[in-house]
């Protein structure tokens, strides 16, 4: 079962409690966590396992030949992101605008774009006991996520069987990045906060998880503060509360210094135990399905 933890935005949780979660489902069987947020993963920093694999990674951009182009304009037609264009007898590529969609070579008459591979970022693969832990990170300079993150997740289905629950530390917010980590998920748990910034960037989740038909719920962080128009929301949207996490510095202490929080704060183990069940019976139900 393949489950990924979002938001609305940044800094509301979603590391704090794809590690915890990861870890304490992996004290009875074998997990998967993966840090989708190629472009600052942080994951890592609480994960102390051993690194098993590590790779470049790549991405295929054209490469213009001169000699065979004719200068007909296609490439410049065919190519939604403006990372080939025709300036004069010169075609100019742009490697960090291409979505490796091969349009331009592939319609090119004259062979002129062929692909190439270009390093993009790195990725490893780590192991302790019954936790796998992948973490891709882009390049310094590079600015599409979204390459990355399929190469990261066509390692899992290639490398894993898929018979591991698979937990996706995804980016923030709603924008390519995030729809690419979530796509394939069987379930979308949303990270919010009970305050007013919290419910409008847990709308804006919401209603992305509808439109990609997911089915989600909801763990409230730092519970106790603001007030109570998120539950409300859950409640007239139909949409589960999982879990609360209080709003407790020893949870802040303890992540500050970079340990798992469930095993020093009962508060916080009792939330992951809800989510857990939770989990279970998708995974009951999804066998019987």
């Amino acid at each position: 079962m393949k489950i990924a933890i979002a938001s609305g935005k940044g800094g509301t949780g979603k590391t704090t409690l794809s590690v915890n979660l990861a870890s304490f489902l992996a004290e009875q069987q074998e997990v998967v966590l993966v840090d989708l947020d190629v472009e600052e993963p942080n994951s890592g920093l609480f994960i102390h396992a051993d690194l098993i694999h590590e790779e470049d990674t790549f991405k295929m951009v054209p490469d213009w030949k001169e000699d065979h182009c004719t200068f007909c304009g296609e490439c410049q037609k065919v190519c939604n992101f403006h990372a080939v264009i025709q300036l004069g007898e010169m075609i100019m590529v742009f490697p960090e605008l291409c979505h490796a969609c091969y349009a331009c070579s592939e319609l090119c008459p004259t062979d002129a774009l062929p692909m190439i591979p270009k390093k993009m970022g790195k990725l490893k693969h780590l192991k302790n006991n019954r936790l796998h832990f992948i973490e891709s990170r882009l390049d310094i300079g590079e600015e599409q996520a979204v390459p990355l993150i399929k190469k990261t997740q066509k390692y899992i289905s290639e490398q894993l069987n898929g018979s591991f629950i698979e937990i996706y530390d995804s980016p923030p917010g709603t924008s390519c990045p995030v729809i690419e980590a979530t796509k394939d998920a069987d379930y979308v748990i949303l990270v919010t906060e009970p305050t007013p910034f919290g419910l409008h960037d847990l709308k804006l989740a919401a209603e992305t998880m509808k439109e990609l038909k997911k089915s989600v719920g909801v763990v409230i962080n730092r519970d106790g503060i603001g007030n109570d128009d998120v539950f409300q929301y859950c409640e007239n949207e139909q949409i589960p509360v999982l879990g609360k996490i209080p709003n407790d510095r020893r949870i802040a202490e303890i992540y500050s210094q970079g340990k798992l929080i469930y095993k020093e704060v009962p508060e916080f183990r009792l939330a992951l135990e809800k989510i857990t069940a939770h989990i279970t019976t998708l995974c009951e139900q999804q066998n019987h399905s």
